[in-house]
């Protein structure tokens, strides 16, 4: 594997263009964190010239310290009639100071007349010194030649002319767009050969978008023309038909081409970094994707089964294991039961001993995932499960009722919560009050109030507990108001992370016991290991 491919992810700026798609500035930076423990080797984090919130993402990725990747910025060629020390946009581009700036330009004849309405060779010159303008202060620059494709078609001189200007302004990259995702692969390397013809100095990149279906073909022969970079989102998130699949490009180079890109551990990381992402952002994972999916490795029909189980090559293309995935075999219990034992040990558990235990078990974990639980993205709530299944299980937080109020008042909605708990050995049950900005905030102020009060020695530890991610997902929505309703929840203590979730036709009690599980799971993993 001599020749490395670099990665370049778009997730946080080209996939949140995808229709409904919106997170927050944190949960960017979670899905940051997650693509450099991937080993992406840049990251572009969203357009800072644009809104507040990609600013004051690059400001708080400043502060952490990345792995393997670099951060990139996105921007444009300076404005028509404005020098590039005048441009706003290229002003905040510079403020965030990411090691890499990404500058989009015009390669297509039609943009460049109709769109940003200037002649030819003063487009060239834009190009020219928006790069040179970046590069003198100390940036590494990517030139993203847009529509790079189509204008080819147009006029391919022109296309190329466009390149050269990036190039001789010190561009490190030139990035070929295939904006409206039309060329299709035998085409896209093609191209990619006669630009590496014409301009072999400066390494080449693909940016593929889906409309084709064909945008993580058209990247990997990019790859085979001579393309030393690829551009794309996790799951192919973006606008319209999406953008190439980084999770399917990065398994088809390393396993399938034998092209360095990330390593053996880090791809073992590759369904889990899917699952994540689409998690975060509200979006329910791809159960037949290729290489990560659910369904990816999952066999049903008998022949299939059979051959499987003697031989997984006969019916894999790949072992699930080096992508972080596992086979499935749909119509054996025995398949189940494996899980079940793998997970129990994973988690210190041995149910190899008791069978009759362990079908019980597994019939109660298929009930409660046909009531909509989701166990795969909720790790503390299925250790629980099988610690309560055990009896090995003590329970921190007993309720015996609570009482939602929510208020409108003026222009403000109050909630305030009433927490009642069970008493010990005839004592007093203990009750707290606490007002919120949602029931469920209020929820959770309550019971930090009475959790101290009956375990004292575990204040400090509560007080280093924190939701970081709350998510509702209705799973029949034909049902109207009466639907069922996922709440996962993910909470840190500063060092690990963990999910749990809850499932109820009522929001409110699905969010309760996501919330129960997440201090009962974040407490009891403290006074284990003080034990």
């Amino acid at each position: 594997m001599n020749r490395r491919i670099e990665i370049y992810d778009t997730t946080l700026r080209d996939g949140m263009q995808r229709e409904g798609m919106s997170v927050s500035v944190d949960e960017k930076v979670q899905i940051a964190l997650r693509l450099d423990r991937l080993g992406v080797h840049y990251i572009e984090g969203g357009f800072p010239g644009s809104n507040p919130k990609d600013v004051e993402f690059y400001e708080k990725m400043s502060r952490q310290k990345l792995r393997t990747a670099k951060m990139a910025a996105f921007g444009m060629t300076h404005k028509r009639g404005v020098k590039p020390h005048q441009d706003p946009l290229l002003k905040q581009l510079l403020k965030v100071e990411t090691p890499v700036a990404t500058i989009v330009g015009k390669s297509w004849k039609l943009h460049t007349r109709k769109v940003i309405r200037v002649g030819l060779e003063e487009n060239l010159k834009m190009i020219e010194d928006t790069v040179r303008y970046l590069v003198r202060r100390g940036r590494e620059v990517f030139y993203d030649a847009e529509h790079f494709f189509d204008g080819f078609r147009d006029d391919p001189e022109y296309c190329l002319a466009t390149l050269r200007a990036a190039a001789g302004a010190g561009a490190s990259r030139l990035i070929l767009c295939d904006t409206n995702g039309a060329t299709l692969p035998g085409e896209a390397a093609a191209v990619v050969g006669r630009v590496r013809e014409e301009i072999p100095e400066v390494p080449a990149g693909i940016h593929a978008h889906n409309d084709s279906d064909c945008a993580v073909a058209v990247s990997l022969m990019a790859v085979e023309a001579g393309a030393d970079q690829v551009q794309g989102t996790v799951n192919g998130y973006g606008e319209r038909c999406g953008n190439a699949n980084l999770i399917s490009v990065i398994p088809d180079l390393k396993l399938k081409m034998g092209l360095d890109c990330v390593s053996d551990k880090q791809l073992a990381e590759l369904t889990e970094t899917s699952h994540y992402v689409a998690e975060i952002c509200n979006v329910s994972p791809e159960t037949h994707q290729p290489f990560v999916g659910e369904n990816a490795f999952a066999h049903k029909g008998g022949l299939h089964v059979s051959a499987a189980l003697r031989d997984a090559r006969t019916f894999e293309h790949i072992d699930p294991a080096l992508v972080g995935n596992r086979q499935r075999i749909l119509v054996s219990e025995l398949a189940g039961r494996a899980t079940l034992l793998k997970k129990a040990a994973e988690m210190g558990m041995d149910l190899g001993k008791d069978k009759e235990t362990l079908g019980r078990m597994l019939k109660r974990l298929k009930e409660k995932e046909h009531q909509g639980y989701h166990y795969e993205v909720a790790d503390a709530s299925l250790e629980l499960f099988l610690r309560r299944e055990l009896g090995l299980h003590e329970p921190l937080i007993e309720l015996d009722n609570f009482r939602i109020i929510v208020q409108k008042r003026k222009r403000a909605v109050i909630s305030e919560a009433k927490i009642v708990l069970k008493g010990e050995h005839g004592t007093e049950m203990p009750i707290a009050f606490a007002e919120g900005n949602g029931p469920v905030n209020a929820l959770d102020i309550a019971l930090r109030k009475l959790l101290p009060v009956r375990y004292p020695k575990l204040a400090e530890d509560l007080s280093h507990i924190h939701l970081v991610n709350y998510k509702v997902r209705i799973l029949n929505e034909h049902q109207g108001t009466a639907a069922v309703t996922r709440v996962l929840l993910d909470s840190s203590d500063g060092h690990n992370t963990w999910g749990t979730i809850g499932v109820s036709e009522n929001i409110i009690e699905a969010s309760w016991e996501a919330l129960v599980d997440s201090l009962e799971y974040g407490l009891t993993k403290k006074r284990r290991r003080r034990r």
